[in-house]
């Protein structure tokens, strides 16, 4: 588990932009149980995360027209009950942090997984969210 000094300056980084942090399995099912659609970050204290991966996520909800329903967000070492609870949602995919995932009517349509972060720039990713948000979120 990762210190709280540490994490809630990362956090902060999503939240300050609207995200609602998913801090227990419970909410995680709740909120992936609605109709609509959810963005879940799973968010991390790695380079890739605060390199690309939030200021990526940031720009496109920033910049798109058509967004999520609901922007949603976990911290992978520090929120253990929740990530726990989404990765089960994330299925058959493995766990993977930082990641990005959108939901609809509670299933999973788009994934983003770490290794699709990496060494990408935040532009990308933001570009890329944009046409998942343009194709699922209407």
């Amino acid at each position: 588990m990762y210190p709280a000094e540490i994490v809630l300056p990362m956090k902060a980084e999503l939240t300050d932009s609207g995200f609602d942090e998913l801090l227990t399995a419970a909410e995680v099912d709740s909120v992936l149980g609605q109709e609509g659609t959810t963005l879940v970050v799973i968010n991390s204290v790695c380079g890739c995360a605060a390199g690309t991966c939030r200021p990526g996520v940031v720009m496109a909800v920033e910049n798109s027209t058509v967004r999520p329903d609901r922007l949603t967000t976990s911290f992978a070492g520090f929120d253990v009950e929740a990530i726990n609870q989404v990765r089960k949602h994330l299925l058959p995919y493995p766990p993977s942090s930082p990641a990005i995932a959108l939901f609809k009517d509670g299933q999973l349509v788009s994934m983003v997984e770490r290794h699709q972060i990496e060494g990408r720039p935040a532009q990308v990713i933001a570009q890329h969210l944009i046409s998942v948000f343009n194709e699922h979120c209407n």
